[in-house]
């Protein structure tokens, strides 16, 4: 029997949450760990909802939460959390302590789509699915209802019909429910992987894409941030590559006003192709530029492997000078698949004994968006990994006789 508090228990109307990938592993991990905090099974470690920062926020309690959602596939979270136990991800027990919890979020799942075989067109899919938003909401006499998106990151659309987020965007919209999308991929144009970007040949696009990043460097500095990432994009088609650096450098230019202004420097980052791709093409933009003090780099350890004439470790010692963040992970030459430490080509030691030495101070975070199901486990073993690397580097870089 579970020991959580459901909002049954409470006079006050529950808030609903509306999962797109109710029964894969990240909507797992949230109904369970939702149930695990609210029963006192687990301490809120790192929920910064529950810190005193938002004590007067007046977010709705965890117990007055109620999950459903939409998903194409059939295995009930209770079996889904079992799995999720028994890799690692959830602590063992936990999923037979809060099995009522899961089991009643199991039956608030309806079928997702479009399926293999249906018919409907998206407007019948839109109306389904927001039929089936609107009865959650009555069925459990909710306040309101929000939708969120945990499903795992889709391919760019090829044909004209719409993407399955776009669906669900739209149905969620129809249902009057705000809805939130953390593929951020998309998050400006629910039908186009990163679009709009800097090189859109629309200028109003490319204008959209401008203010997120004036808006994300206002934000880092109201945070105390110490850098704003950001990529090129690919270059659309009709396009030349001449034409796409233009539009770049100007796309650019207000942003790193603004980056200077607020003392937040832009960290680019060379992304296996994109127009930026390289380390050369971020020197590329510095002299289109006039070599900025505000345009830095960010530089992807994986990628260089991945792309550049150069070892990684080399990659870390020429960029020294630029450096604003890094990301980390392994990979394979030629083949941009980001893999957890062990599983690519990378001489990790020597990376990070070039980027000791390099004067580099900032973040270096392990980059893994396909392993998101299994975070936990992953943070728990790359933290040891890079320690042992980063110690095997310094003691290789050490002039013999010397104490690293």
């Amino acid at each position: 029997m579970s020991a959580s508090v459901s909002v049954s228990d409470s006079n006050e109307p529950g808030v609903g949450v509306w999962l797109i990938g109710a029964r894969g592993s990240v909507a797992t991990t949230v109904v369970a760990g939702c149930a695990a905090v609210t029963a006192g099974l687990r301490p809120p470690t790192r929920l910064v909802t529950e810190t005193s920062v938002f004590t007067q926020s007046a977010l709705p309690p965890l117990a007055s939460l109620v999950f459903g959602g939409h998903d194409t596939v059939d295995c009930p979270l209770p079996k889904r959390a079992e799995t999720l136990a028994a890799s690692g991800v959830l602590p063992p027990g936990l999923p037979i302590a809060v099995s009522a919890e899961l089991a009643a979020a199991d039956r608030e799942i309806r079928p997702g789509g479009p399926l293999a075989g249906d018919t409907r067109d998206a407007d019948e899919l839109i109306a389904a699915f927001a039929a089936d938003i609107q009865a959650f909401v009555r069925r459990r006499g909710l306040e309101r209802a929000v939708v969120v998106n945990v499903a795992s990151t889709e391919p760019a659309p090829t044909g004209p019909e719409p993407p399955p987020s776009s669906l669900y965007a739209a149905a969620a919209l129809r249902a009057g429910c705000p809805y939130v999308e953390t593929g951020a991929r998309y998050v400006l144009d629910p039908r186009r992987k990163h679009g709009p970007s800097l090189l859109d040949p629309d200028p109003d696009a490319r204008a959209r894409r401008v203010d997120l990043l004036l808006r994300a460097v206002q934000v880092a500095a109201d945070l105390g941030g110490h850098a704003v990432h950001c990529f090129s994009g690919t270059v659309p088609p009709g396009s030349d590559p001449a034409t796409a650096w233009q539009r770049l450098a100007a796309s650019l230019a207000p942003v790193l006003d603004a980056a200077t202004t607020a003392g937040i420097p832009l960290a680019v980052e060379p992304e296996p192709g994109h127009l930026l791709a390289t380390l050369a093409d971020f020197h590329h933009l510095r002299r289109l530029l006039g070599h900025p003090t505000a345009l830095g780099l960010t530089l992807d350890i994986g990628h260089c492997q991945c792309l550049e004439p150069l070892p990684p470790a080399d990659c870390v010692r020429a960029s020294a000078p630029w450096l604003r963040h890094v990301q980390i992970e392994d990979m394979r030459r030629g083949v941009h698949d980001h893999l957890p430490f062990g599983q690519g080509e990378i001489d990790f030691p020597s990376v990070l004994a070039a980027r000791a030495s390099s004067g580099y101070r900032g973040l270096t975070v392990v980059e893994l968006p396909r392993h998101s199901h299994a975070g936990p486990r992953h943070a728990e073993t790359s933290l040891p990994f890079l320690r042992r690397a980063a110690a095997t580097g310094i003691r290789a870089a050490a002039p013999e006789g010397s104490t690293p």
